[in-house]
Order: C-alpha cells, then structure tokens, then sequence
C-alpha cells in the first residue's frame, strides 16, 4: 500500500497546541539517542526534496530511513511510516513520536491542508539551519573566553596557594616591614580557601533559585531587563530574539496561517518575557483593526528597522517575504556582532590575566629589593 502525498489532507485538528510551550529547544538536550536540530534539518531538507521531486510519501519515507546511519533514526522514520499507512495524518504521526515539538507538526498540519507541505518543510529546514548557524556562533564566542577564564582561575589558585605561601615563609625569617601590597596579598593566599569554597556555595545556590524560579514571570522580567542593559551584550541578545520572531513568523505566514494565529504561536515559543509580553497586546490591537506594524510600534523591544519594514510590507501584502528578509538581516548582524565580541574579547583577557599576575608578582619580588637592608638590619 502508496500514500500518496494528495491523500495527507489533514483534519482540521488543533490537540496538543496547550503543550506548544514546552519549547521545542528542551527536546534538543539528551546524552543517547539524540534527535536534534542538525538531525531535523537534514531530515526537512530530504523530505522536501523528494517530496518536490514528485516521490510518493511512503517511498520517500523509506528512502529517508534506509539512509540513516543511525538505527534508532532510521526506526523514528519508519514508525512515522506505518502511523501514515494506518490512517494518521503525518502531523499527526509526528506529534505521537514525541520527538517534534508543537511548532513543527503544527506548521505540518499547515502545509497538509494547504497542499503546500515540500514549501512548509523546506521552510522548516532553513529554520533549523538558522539555529545551527547561530548555535555555532554563541559557542565560538564562549569557547575562548570560558577556557581563558577556567585557566586564569587555575593560575590564581596555583600563585595563592604555592606561590605565595613559599614567598611568605621566607619573609617570615626577617623582622623587615612588608609592603602594604605584599601583606593584602599574603592574607588573599591565607583566605583564598575559605573566599573559594564561599564562591562556589554561592554560584551553586545562584544556579539552584534560577532553576527554581526560572519560569516566574517577575524573575523572568528583571531578567530580560538586566540582559537587555548590559553593554554590547544586550543589543546582541535583543537581536538573537529579533531574528528568532521574524524567523517563526517567515515560517508560520509562509505556511499560510493567520496573522492572529502566528502570533499566539509565537508567544508560546519565543522564550523572551519582552516579546511574550508584547503579543497579547499586538493581537488584539490587529483584531480591532489596528495594523500590524502600528501594533508593534507601541512595544519598545520592536525596534524602527523592524516597525517600518513591516509596515511597507503589510502595504504589498507581502509579510511573510518581508520577515524572511528581515531574518536574514538580522542573522547576518547576530554574526557579525559575535565576531566583533571574540576581537574585543581576547586582548581584554589577556590584559586581565596580565595584570592579576603581575600584580600578584610584584607584591612578592617588591620586599625582595630591600632584603639586602633586613639582612644588614638583623
């Protein structure tokens, strides 16, 4: 038995949406049998083209799955397969995986009943490849920085607690004053143990409240406030989600959803309080006539590139290319500001180490150019 791609009409469900805010990037994360956003944009990408090229769903499925390096991948796609042969629209089949979030069988579900189902997972394949890209980029922008920080941690801990001690009990044999410098040093390298173990408690207990209160609305708002005022760094982070809305509603209008709709989506997904915020007021606000763009203008985390595009676009009626546009400029700006960040970055750390250690050094070579003179003195 064929299914046929025309046959893959779906009903005109909604179950599962109330779980769309579970956030598809949780299902990301796992140490085995990891079906992630490099595996889903493979797997859109393929599917599509087969599907484009007029292959019929169930061989296209086994094509899928007889390609697959990886045997629980390739069982995934054949399940799917056999949910398909059973009646199941494919959303459906999706959805019954667990594996694919809310966004992505409902975009699904879009596409089967506009018969536009190869333009919505090709869709869905760009968008993944947005989120790889600008994943690869987050993590060359940490990396250095994060093990620089690790080895200057190391050096400090080495100097307070070898270093230090060993310069300490050779002053320690002469009744010379030390320098102001040298004795704060030394009582550092007598406390560091103590300033170390209080250090970690707090970063553990930092790291347990935010787990705990992540998700509570006026944690979340001071949050995004902080994020949103830190030199540099906030302008790149109001941009990463800047680009994930424009993304999600490229995504969503392509798929021919309502304005409406697309924006209660998105709220469920973004995962950024000052947009979430923003939306319900947006929505109602087009509800009653007011446009799109007008909507957008009274929120400040909307900026006027993005406020005047969209409102050009809604003239034309051409959002969803508008936002695509708007997508790609500003993943364009995410990559050239986390470039700009590791240029700035390394010789700031470099400095930074610079100084702790020869700060560190003086304060211990500084007694030593008036040992001559304790020696004389005793």
């Amino acid at each position: 038995m064929e299914v046929d791609l025309s046959t893959l009409s779906g009903k005109n469900k909604t179950k599962g949406q109330d779980r769309i805010g579970k956030g598809f990037l949780h299902q990301e994360i796992g140490l085995t049998k990891k079906f992630g956003a490099k595996e889903k944009e493979k797997l859109y990408k393929d599917l599509a083209t087969l599907l484009g090229a007029g292959v019929d769903f169930k061989t296209a499925l086994d094509i899928l799955a007889n390609q697959q390096k990886k045997e629980f991948i390739r069982d995934l796609i054949l399940g799917i397969k056999n949910k398909i042969i059973k009646g199941k629209n494919f959303y459906e089949a999706l959805e019954e995986t667990n594996r694919f979030s809310p966004y992505e069988y409902y975009s699904i579900k879009i596409g089967e009943e506009t018969k536009k189902l190869d333009a919505v997972l090709m869709e869905l394949h760009k968008y993944f490849k947005r989120q790889l890209k600008l994943k690869k980029q987050i993590i060359a922008v940490i990396t250095y920085p994060s093990f620089v920080l690790l080895l200057t941690v190391g050096v400090l801990y080495f100097m307070l607690s070898y270093v230090v001690p060993m310069f300490g009990s050779v002053f320690q044999q002469f009744d010379g004053e030390l320098p102001a410098l040298t004795k704060k040093i030394m009582l550092l390298s007598e406390k560091f143990p103590l300033i170390l173990g209080i250090g970690i408690v707090v970063l553990l207990t930092v790291v347990l409240l935010i787990r705990l209160y992540k998700k509570h609305p006026t944690y979340r708002r001071y949050q995004a406030q902080v994020l949103l005022k830190i030199p540099f760094f906030g302008r790149l982070i109001k941009m990463v989600y800047l680009a994930r809305y424009c993304q999600f509603l490229d995504l969503l209008l392509t798929a021919r959803t309502p304005l409406t709709d697309s924006l209660e989506m998105v709220k469920k997904v973004i995962g950024f309080y000052p947009i979430e915020t923003s939306i319900d007021t947006i929505r109602t606000d087009v509800i009653r006539g007011t446009s799109f763009a007008a909507a957008m203008k009274k929120h400040r985390i909307y900026e006027y590139k993005l406020t005047s595009m969209v409102a050009v676009a809604e003239e034309i009626n051409q959002l969803d290319t508008m936002f695509a546009r708007l997508a790609d400029e500003y993943d364009e700006e995410v990559e050239h500001k986390t470039k700009m960040i590791g240029v700035i970055l390394e010789p700031i750390i470099i400095i930074v180490i610079g100084l702790i250690v020869g700060v560190i050094m003086v304060a211990m070579y500084a007694p030593m150019f008036d040992l001559s003179k304790i020696i004389r003195g005793g």
